[in-house]
């Protein structure tokens, strides 16, 4: 028995307006979610880092603690200087120039054959001035997360000051303290343009996925290893 055409109502289509005002109000509801999360982290990242951060070398109260400076290619893609690089390795000798700290952690990447941030930024502040025995090189910085962790874990460092441009300190200050370690930052000079405007949207996203790697997925190091020891003052100092 075929069913009464009569009795037969169609399934309303994707183009219906009811289906399109559907899609919208929860394509709406997802953007405004997704705001939301991007902006309680990059309140929380912001507040932790709050009264932390310095200008200049000359503006960091303390002295004598051990600086962790973070990593970059020292190179863009299409060959030319980072700036990003430059000025954070400016900013690091300002820092061993200015008394301020006593040795410098260099952190980055060195996970391919060719590709080393450690030996880089040891290559630049040994042009800029740095002693070698104030340096020590930290190859396994593979992400902020790793570099903050290790410098206490296996530098053996309560008290830092991080080196980098200032929404990187941010971030890095904000592992350290719920890392119970005491970090300030001194940052790097800014950094604008395209390139600029790439990496502060993709700050953004870092600072949510900072907060999933400490509170929900408490995300470790990649590796740690057996304890590093930093030079002590007199033998850092490299008669400066």
């Amino acid at each position: 028995m075929e069913p009464d055409p009569n009795e037969l109502q169609s399934e309303p289509s994707l183009t219906t307006p009811w289906r399109r005002r559907w899609w919208f109000r929860w394509g709406l509801r997802l953007l405004l979610a997704l705001v939301l999360v991007i902006v309680v982290a990059d309140v929380r990242v912001r507040l932790a880092a709050r009264g932390r951060l310095y200008d200049s070398a000359s503006a960091l109260p303390d002295e004598g603690r051990v600086a962790l400076v973070l990593g970059c290619s020292p190179l863009t893609v299409d060959g030319r200087p980072n700036l990003f690089f430059e000025t954070r390795m400016d900013r690091a000798a300002e820092l061993w120039h200015s008394g301020k700290v006593r040795a410098l952690i260099l952190s980055g990447d060195n996970s391919e054959r060719y590709y080393n941030e450690p030996a880089a930024m040891r290559a630049a502040l040994l042009e800029r001035g740095v002693p070698k025995e104030s340096l020590v090189r930290d190859f396994a910085g593979f992400r902020t997360l790793d570099s903050v962790v290790r410098s206490s874990e296996v530098f053996g460092q309560c008290e830092l000051v991080i080196v980098s441009q200032r929404f990187h300190n941010q971030r890095a200050i904000t592992i350290a303290r719920h890392h119970g370690i005491d970090a300030v930052g001194v940052n790097a000079s800014a950094v604008h343009g395209v390139g600029g405007v790439k990496v502060w949207l993709r700050e953004r996203l870092a600072r949510v996925k900072l907060l999933l790697d400490l509170y929900v997925l408490r995300t470790e190091p990649r590796f740690l290893g057996e304890p590093v020891e930093v030079p002590p003052p007199d033998a850092a100092s490299g008669g400066r």
